[in-house]
């Protein structure tokens, strides 16, 4: 059984993250958490790589519509359908639009917890009440309401892997097996090593 340091994770940086020059404050952000970069690419992703990815679970788009539709409820306003296939359907195209027009940063972090870890330093999906801190709470301004005023999805810099298992699919999905680079950081000495030998002459 791999050691929990092994845990992988997806982040792609989104094109309004590039667009704001905030990939190097992104990177650093995960950095500084002792999590280590192992591969990284620059791509324009196509709407069809775009609706590849959020469906690799097939239960994504149910569940999304779900969500969406409660969400709408719980504010008071009526959903543009009951149907949550539907209601995820324009979810999607709004996404395949957003993560299509321009460059995305996709990569691979490892590190103990890296799923769990990556979620609590980028924060939840809407800026507005992401926790500050975070990535999307001290760097985003939007909020659900306004993108769906302006009929799009809503800018918040990233995505990042749900899960191990969601990851594990995604990884696979963005990057071929020689893309995924295996080294050692002296830093790891400190984070995993059980005795903290070598530390001192």
């Amino acid at each position: 059984m791999a050691h929990p340091k092994e845990e992988k994770t997806l982040i792609l940086i989104k094109p309004d993250g590039v667009q704001r020059s905030l990939i190097g404050e992104i990177i650093s952000r995960y950095e500084q958490t002792g999590l280590k970069l192992i591969a990284l690419k620059f791509i324009v992703p196509t709407p069809d790589m775009v609706e590849k990815h959020y469906t690799l679970d097939p239960s994504w788009l149910q569940r999304t519509g779900e969500k969406t539709i409660a969400g709408y409820k719980a504010k008071g306003i009526t959903p543009p359908s009951e149907d949550p296939m539907e209601v995820s359907g324009m979810t999607l195209e709004k996404l395949k639009k957003y993560l299509s027009s321009g460059p995305v940063v996709a990569m691979v972090w490892q590190g103990m917890n890296a799923v769990a870890m990556v979620k609590k330093i980028t924060g939840s999906t809407e800026p507005l009440t992401a926790d500050v801190g975070t990535i999307r709470g001290d760097f985003m301004l939007d909020s659900y309401q306004t993108a769906d005023e302006d009929k799009r999805a809503v800018r918040n810099l990233t995505h990042m892997s749900g899960s191990v298992d969601e990851a594990e699919n995604e990884i696979k999905f963005w990057f071929k097996p020689e893309e995924i680079i295996k080294y050692k950081l002296v830093q790891e000495g400190i984070l995993y090593d059980v005795n903290l030998d070598g530390i001192l002459e």
